[in-house]
């Protein structure tokens, strides 16, 4: 990515990776359908064998990812839980992982209760209190695993300390990057190893797919990890790559748009008389508005939110939207709304959730790129009516 005139995100995020077919000349990638390659003689093919272990339109992806991450490899799997899985499969049984304890549902169901009884082991900490880092971390810590800003209570970790002190015991240190975004948020340039991202959300933007990235530096540390995604087979399909290079070369006016939208949309619930508190480290008020300015350079499109009254009058606001769809997921151009405790965070225990902070009557949205106006004019009718 050194050559002139592609410097910038978005000029990367249109053509890193993406020159116009060779054979062709289609200005967008082909996607290459096909499960395997015709080889000129035994062992000898023209870089591509078989669709598991390479796809020139994955090859396409991985490249761009990696060029809007900053970083030198990137690697595309069938889900962002593929993605992690595989991440994970870089420890052995009895190695140690210290994680944020607000962190997605899904996260934490693969820890507990399949990594956990295989053996490997983990440390849940807050994130933000890097004396309970410290105390976690021990001898057999090889990774500490953080998303920032958390899932669904938006707290912010210092990405850059956290790096400094897990390197300093020799532990790898991984970043979800699903709600910021390399737009937003490049965590390897803070210090961190390894980047990963549910691509189903803001990479892809439409909600039409499902997929998963991760990009990182180190050549030896990707090899394995190459070695792990091509032996395990959790990859994408053509399609699915094709809708994520699609999907990045409007990310960048998606994300301004995002976090426009969420700015007002979080302005007007705190203000807003049924609403006890809002997550969202875009507000002036928020603890660790000193930190996003530090290592973010926007606040993306999540906010989470508790009405007074608890679950019931969350239950009815989330079923009285119109313009916020009641669904899972997020970063797609369309508003959602959802009960992280119900849904996103079930597979969390109930007792493990309200220790950490995520109440029944939380309500997490996704603000989308409808008008702002409308959105508010939603939310307020939907307060309103519970």
């Amino acid at each position: 990515m050194s050559k002139p005139g592609i410097a910038g995100f978005s000029t990367r995020a249109i053509h890193a990776g993406q020159p116009p077919d060779p054979a062709t000349g289609a200005v967008t990638v082909p996607i290459y359908q096909t499960s395997t390659f015709a080889q000129e003689a035994v062992g000898k093919h023209r870089g591509y064998d078989y669709a598991r272990t390479g796809n020139p339109t994955r090859a396409a992806l991985e490249q761009c990812i990696a060029a809007l991450e900053g970083g030198a490899h990137g690697l595309a799997f069938a889900s962002g839980m593929a993605a992690e899985a595989a991440i994970m499969q870089l420890l052995k049984p009895g190695d140690h992982t210290v994680a944020t304890d607000d962190l997605y549902g899904g996260t934490y169901r693969l820890f507990r209760r399949v990594l956990d009884p295989m053996g490997l082991t983990f440390a849940f900490i807050d994130g933000t209190d890097l004396r309970a880092l410290e105390r976690a971390l021990m001898p057999a810590t090889r990774m500490v695993w953080i998303e920032s800003p958390t899932n669904p209570l938006l707290k912010l970790i210092d990405i850059e300390a956290v790096a400094s002190m897990a390197h300093q015991h020799h532990a790898l240190v991984v970043v979800d990057n699903t709600f910021m975004t390399p737009y937003f948020q490049r965590p390897l340039s803070l210090g961190a190893d390894i980047v990963v991202h549910s691509a189903t959300k803001y990479l892809g933007g439409h909600s039409d797919l499902i997929g998963g990235t991760v990009v990182l530096n180190d050549g030896e540390l990707f090899e394995r990890l190459a070695f792990i995604q091509n032996a395990v087979g959790g990859v994408p399909g053509p399609m699915d790559a094709w809708l994520v290079l699609r999907g990045l070369k409007t990310l960048a006016v998606r994300m301004r748009e995002h976090d426009r939208n969420a700015r007002e949309v979080a302005s007007f619930l705190s203000d807003h008389e049924r609403v006890r508190r809002v997550f969202y480290p875009g507000l002036p008020d928020h603890p660790q508005s000193e930190l996003a300015r530090r290592q973010m350079s926007g606040c993306g499109g999540m906010i989470s939110f508790e009405l007074t009254g608890g679950l019931e009058p969350a239950r009815h606001v989330v079923e009285r939207t119109q313009l916020f769809t009641l669904a899972e997921s997020l970063g797609g151009v369309e508003s959602l709304i959802e009960l992280p405790a119900l849904m996103t965070h079930a597979s969390i225990p109930a007792e493990t959730r309200q220790a950490h902070g995520v109440s029944d009557g939380l309500i997490r949205i996704s603000v989308g790129l409808e008008d702002t106006a409308d959105l508010i004019s939603d939310l307020d009718r939907a307060l309103a009516q519970a």
